[in-house]
């Protein structure tokens, strides 16, 4: 490698590493919230972080100072301007706590006038300064205003701490608190507190972003605070008794209207048992009607078997004894047919073998026949061949008498023949 290029690389590193050098001494970092003060001479220039500033060394002076806004709380206690009725003096002694922020002015001599007044000062003789000034114009504010004044525009938030959560109320609150904030801005502590020591912060360097006023005690704002929350936990007790009795009223009603239907219920319950009953009282009547009719038409159809039956049995019965009879009198009607044709042929032979036969029966029946009589006729009687005597008479009437037992004696005999 020629040594030429060796020198000219060493150069360039060292151009670099000069260059890099300058800048490195030349330029500061300024952090985020921060303000740099650089004065060369009578110029000065301010640099807000984050940036970079251009600081020569030896020649420029540099100071640095926070940029964060301040919080200062102050708590005062003073009277008021209030008078009474005849127009003489009658202060109230009024507590005032609040919270301040203030920060650096924008412009550069404000910045260089709280670098050098302010920022010159340690942190607890800052904090006493910031202090001391807004208690000052805190008290003169507070000598300026009535106590009415004090508490016009904290009222609303101060009854709004002390009513109940009913619905209305809320409401109400609500909207007594936005209109509070759309007025805070308008609040007369806080804006002759900022006007009073805008003066004298700007004579530090230093500007007023905002005040909040936190509250502001008094005894007779207390007394009124307790008469306001007495009336209004009054007002919410009323409101909350007739909300639970409109909430009794609405769970009682609903309760009759449960009671209603579970009574409605149970009548329709009973109802359908009672329907159901009489549906089943239905049927079973209807199963005992059938029944009954089924056992009825049973014995109807049986007694009518049975009366037809012992209606074919007597008729049965009727034509077997009618054909018995038609029988028996055919069979005696031929025994008499056949003794008739016997007596024909046979002639006197068979009446005399006959009386014969029947000679001791006829002579006792005779007998007692005779016995039996009142009287014998011995006379004669009347007729055309002449007179004839008694004896004569009475054997006729003995004869007749024979044949006539003969006869039936002969009847009984043919009659009895075919039973035997």
């Amino acid at each position: 490698m020629e040594p030429s290029l060796i020198i000219a690389g060493v150069a360039v590193a060292a151009v670099f590493g000069l260059t890099s050098l300058i800048i490195t001494t030349f330029l500061r970092s300024v952090d985020a919230g921060e303000i740099l003060l650089a004065s060369r001479g009578r110029g000065l220039r301010i640099y807000r972080g984050p940036c970079k500033a251009l600081v020569v060394p030896v020649i420029t002076q540099v100071r640095v100072i926070p940029a964060q806004a301040i919080n200062v709380d102050i708590e005062i206690t003073d009277q008021t301007a209030d008078v009474d009725g005849n127009g003489r003096s009658a202060p109230v002694k009024v507590t005032v706590r609040a919270s301040a922020i203030v920060s650096v002015g924008e412009d550069e001599s404000m910045v260089n006038t709280a670098a050098n007044k302010f920022f010159s000062k340690s942190a607890g003789e800052q904090l006493s300064t910031l202090t001391d000034v807004l208690s000052s114009a805190g008290r003169r504010a507070i000598n300026l205003l009535k106590h009415d004044q004090l508490f016009s525009v904290r009222a609303p938030l101060a009854l709004g701490a002390a009513t109940s959560p009913s619905t209305a109320l809320v409401a109400a609150q609500t909207a007594e608190l936005v209109k509070a904030a759309q007025r805070a801005d308008d609040d007369e502590l806080a804006v002759i507190i900022k006007e009073a020591c805008s003066r004298e912060l700007m004579d530090l360097g230093l500007s007023f972003n905002s005040l909040n006023i936190k509250a502001v005690l008094s005894e007779v704002a207390e007394a009124r605070r307790r008469e306001s929350g007495a009336r209004a936990k009054a007002d919410a007790d009323v409101v909350q008794a007739r909300e639970e009795q409109r909430a009794r009223i609405a769970q009682l009603e609903a309760q009759q209207a449960v009671n209603d239907q579970e009574r409605a219920l149970s009548m329709q319950i009973a109802s359908n048992g009672a329907s159901i009953a009489r549906a089943e009282a239905d049927k079973q009547a209807a199963v005992r009607q059938q029944r009954e009719a089924e056992l009825n038409a049973s014995q109807i159809t049986q007694a009518k078997a049975d009366a037809d039956q012992n209606v074919i049995q007597q008729e049965a019965e009727g034509r077997a004894q009618a054909a018995r009879i038609l029988a028996i009198a055919t069979a005696e009607a031929e025994s008499i047919r056949l003794k008739a044709r016997a007596l024909m042929e046979s002639g006197g032979a068979y009446l005399d073998l006959r009386r014969l036969e029947l000679a001791p029966e006829l002579t006792a029946q005779v007998a007692n026949a005779l016995s039996n009589s009142q009287f014998v006729n011995f006379g004669t009687t009347g007729g055309s061949d002449g007179d004839h005597s008694a004896i004569r008479t009475g054997s006729d009437d003995v004869l007749r008498v024979v044949q006539t037992l003969l006869a039936a004696q002969v009847i009984n005999t043919k009659v009895d023949a075919p039973k035997r």
